[in-house]
This record gives structure tokens, C-alpha cells and sequence, in this order.
């Protein structure tokens, strides 16, 4: 069956994770943690397994950077519930948090509620099926899953919810998708999307020269904040032959914030202040003394060259499936998601102007109990939204809990007007700086009310 947007979801078999095992959720993000809640607040066994030292640790890395979307759209409702059960008291719904203030008035809160079902600084290397590989059919449903851990552990689950980001896997320079000739050879020159021009490494971009790579939200808030040096030379590269997107919708769009770095970035441009180089395919890097020469070569063959002091790449990022390797995923060929996902989130073919509600149908593997969910369930999609993610989160729990008319009773409400007003963008920014967008801000066109079921099409 097909829907408006390409195939409709399937019905999936219903799962129940095995008796006595516990549902293992992968990273402890907002969307593990947000699983971690609905799992706690269903009476089902859990674990949460963190790659790094805290809850949010990929955050830490951008924790300076502001989020488009205010504190009432950052929390999920079953964490919510249960840490006001504790005494915890809400940050001002209007605030736009930092990735920093998200970690410390939510996610540190929230992870301390778990006890020893979080564990940090434990990286899942494999997933499998206890004495199954991904050749053998028979009984495969009926054994645990085995993951192996870099401690040298091996744990047993009933069910896996991967929730495990994209932060550590950033996509190349090379404009093809593959690494520019030479790439490897001035790592030490290229930093990945956001670092703290104005913070931490400000020394490395005063008085120096930066190249900064991609037409996202990333780059925009590097470069915005590159301008602020006064002694910065600042390039901007871009594929595109117009910078017209990045823009974004400016005074129209539906978080004043984030059209006001739009707004922002098209005046420095047009200003001179940062220069941009459009229709630019990154193809080599080479070292030029203690600088770098970036060449482009577009698919005419034609080349154009930068010599710069530093490079930020906000090429965007790309899901690592191979912990999962042994599993039976039925991924999509171009974004990396579920094949049910993909006609909803995809940029390049997605006509309904927002991403619809999805939750366990969208997500289901062929292999039963192993979700993906959160901004690793969208591959290469760069349309992720941290309250969709939550959603998604709710809808999985639900049906390894056996409630499927919950499961299915998929929905994400968002005020039909916006969701912040401009007074208070401006405040704000006035205060403590632009805010960026970074960790799923919403949509411009605000996301209506969307029920979406395995016999319905995609937009309604």
C-alpha cells in the first residue's frame, strides 16, 4: 500500500520483550533518557548504557550553544511527571535553555533518578542474538539479544532501544560523500560543527583566517560568531549556487530566533564581512606551509581554491548501523533510516512541508524488539525534532509494554501559532546572546496536530 509520500507502514508483528531481561536503551541523551522515564513509569526493567562519563555527554560538546526551541517543548511529559514527583520544579517554560542548562536543569536531574540502571563510560561495540547470527531464522525470536560492551562484557536484553545520536559520526569534507583527497593529512586544521569562537577556543580563530564549511544552522551560528573577532577573516562555502535557503524565513519563520540568524547571516554576507563561495565541492586539502589550501571541483570539472588558517566542518552527520551489523535492519538506501521512515523525513522528497508524527510502526526492523529512535533513527535527514524524538520514544515503550492502541495513537502537539513569542527571542538575545537551534529545534511551519496509522497516508 502507498501513501502520499511513498509507502505506508506495514503491520509489524507484535513484540514482547522475554521475561526477566531487561530492555537495554542505548546512550543517555534526551530521547535514552526519555525512553529510560516511559520504560520506569510502564514497571518495565531497564538499562541505560552511556558511551561517555554523564547523561548528555554529547551535549557537553555544545553546551555553549543556545537551542531555538524554549524549555516547554525541551522536557518530555513521563520524565516530567517523574521528577516533579521528587520536588523538581520546572525551568521558566519561555527560557531558551543552552545545551549547558539543558544538561543541568533536566538531563543531570533526571539521570540521578535512575540509580545503577545508567551506567557510564560504557560503549556498546555489538548487538546480536544469543547463538544466532543474522542467517538464522528459525527460534530467532525467541532468544535474547546479546550486546558486548569495550569492558569486555557480554549482557543479555529482552528488547534494545538504540538511542545512540549521530554526534560522533560528523560526514566528511569531500563533497561526494567521500573524504577530500588529502583529508586525513590536516585533521589537525579542521575542527567538527560548533566550537566556542568566543569561548574556549578563541585563541584558535583570533587573528586567523577560517574556512567554515556547510549551509545549516551550524554553520551559521560559527560564522555569526567568528564575526564577533574583530581581527577574524571569515569564508564561507556553500554547494549551492545561492546561500538563499540558509537564510531561512527570517521575520516568517515561526521561531523568531532562528529566523533572526538567518536574518543575521545574510548581513554579514551582504556586507562584505563574510565572504561566500558558492557552488563549492570540497575535493582536496593540502598543507600550505602552516595554512591549507581547500580546492573545490564542481561536477563540470571547474576548480576554485581558499587558502585559510582553520576549518570548521558543519557538514552535517551520518548513523553508524555497524554495532548492529548482525541484526536484520531493512534500512533505507539513501538516508540510513527505517525504509517506513524515510518517505517522511526526507528532504529531497518530502511534499507535506513538516515531518508527521511516527512512532513504533515507522521504526520496526525486521528484526523484532530492536528500535532505533531519536535523531540516529533519521539517518542522514537533517529534520530531526527533539519533541518528535520524545514521541517516538512514548510510542516504542508502549508496545514493548504490550499497550498497542497506545503505541499506535501517535501525536504531537504544537501551538498552531508558533511556539515562542518575538519579544522574547529579542529579550533574550539581547541578554545572553543568539540562539541556534542545536538538538532538534522545531519547524519553521508549525507541526499540527497529525495521527498517523498504518492505513493512512503520510501528511494526516
Amino acid at each position: 500500500m502507498s501513501g502520499c509520500c511513498g509507502p505506508s507502514a506495514v503491520e509489524i508483528e507484535r513484540f514482547a520483550p522475554r521475561t526477566g531481561l531487561p530492555v537495554v536503551v542505548i546512550g543517555a541523551g534526551p530521547v535514552g533518557l526519555a525512553a529510560a522515564a516511559h520504560l520506569a513509569e510502564r514497571g518495565l526493567d531497564f538499562l541505560v548504557l552511556e558511551a561517555g562519563e554523564q547523561a548528555g555527554a554529547s551535549i557537553v560538546q555544545w553546551g555553549h550553544v543556545r537551542l531555538f526551541s524554549p524549555w516547554k517543548y525541551d522536557i518530555d511529559a513521563a520524565a516530567r511527571r517523574l521528577l516533579e514527583a521528587t520536588g523538581w520544579t520546572a525551568p521558566d517554560p519561555d527560557w531558551l535553555p543552552t545545551g549547558a542548562e539543558l544538561i543541568s536543569g533536566y538531563l543531570a536531574p533526571l539521570a540521578g533518578l535512575f540509580g545503577d540502571r545508567l551506567r557510564t563510560g560504557v560503549r556498546v561495540t555489538a548487538i546480536s542474538r544469543l547463538g544466532y547470527d543474522r542467517v538464522r531464522t528459525n527460534g530467532r525470536e525467541d532468544v535474547p539479544f546479546v550486546l558486548r560492551l569495550d569492558t569486555g562484557e557480554e549482557l543479555q536484553a529482552g528488547a534494545v532501544i538504540d538511542a545512540s545520536g549521530t554526534w560522533t559520526e560528523p560526514n566528511v569534507l569531500g563533497a561526494a560523500g567521500l573524504p577530500a583527497y588529502g583529508e586525513s593529512d590536516v585533521a589537525d586544521l579542521v575542527a567538527h560543527a560548533l566550537p566556542d569562537v568566543l569561548g574556549a577556543d578563541r585563541a584558535t580563530y583570533e587573528g586567523r583566517h577560517t574556512l567554515v564549511v556547510g549551509a545549516g544552522h551550524s554553520a551559521a551560528t560559527t560564522l555569526i560568531a567568528l564575526a564577533r573577532l574583530d581581527d577574524a577573516q571569515i569564508t564561507w562555502a556553500i554547494r549551492a549556487g545561492s546561500a538563499t535557503r540558509a537564510y531561512g524565513g527570517g521575520d516568517a519563520d515561526a521561531l523568531p530566533a532562528r529566523g533572526a540568524l538567518g536574518t543575521r547571516l545574510h548581513e554579514l554576507v551582504t556586507s562584505g564581512r563574510v565572504r561566500l563561495l558558492t557552488g563549492f565541492f570540497t575535493h582536496t586539502l593540502a598543507k600550505d606551509g602552516e595554512q591549507v589550501r581547500v580546492v573545490s571541483r564542481d561536477p563540470s570539472g571547474f576548480e576554485q581554491s581558499v587558502t585559510v588558517d582553520r576549518i570548521v566542518s558543519a557538514t552535517g552527520y551520518r548513523p553508524d548501523h555497524s554495532i548492529a551489523s548482525e541484526l536484520r535492519l531493512d534500512l533505507d538506501p539513501i538516508l540510513g533510516s527505517t525504509r517506513a521512515l524515510a518517505p517522511l523525513i526526507d528532504p529531497n522528497r518530502h511534499s507535506c512541508g513538516t515531518v508527521p508524527a511516527h512512532g513504533v510502526d515507522e521504526l520496526s526492523h525486521p528484526e523484532p524488539g530492536y528500535y532505533a529512535v531519536g535523531v540516529k533513527s533519521y539517518g542522514r535527514a537533517p529534520t530531526f525534532l527533539l519533541a518528535t524524538g520524545y514521541e517516538q520514544a512514548r510510542s516504542v515503550v508502549a508496545a514493548l509494554a504490550g499497550d498497542w492502541e497506545a503505541a499506535r495513537d501517535v501525536r504531537l502537539e504544537l501551538p498552531e501559532t508558533g511556539v515562542c513569542s518575538s519579544s522574547l527571542a529579542e529579550a533574550q538575545e539581547q541578554r545572553v546572546g543568539l540562539a541556534t537551534g542545536v538538538g532538534g529545534g522545531l519547524l519553521a511551519t508549525p507541526l499540527p496536530l497529525v495521527t498517523v496509522s498504518s492505513g493512512g497516508g503520510c501528511c494526516g
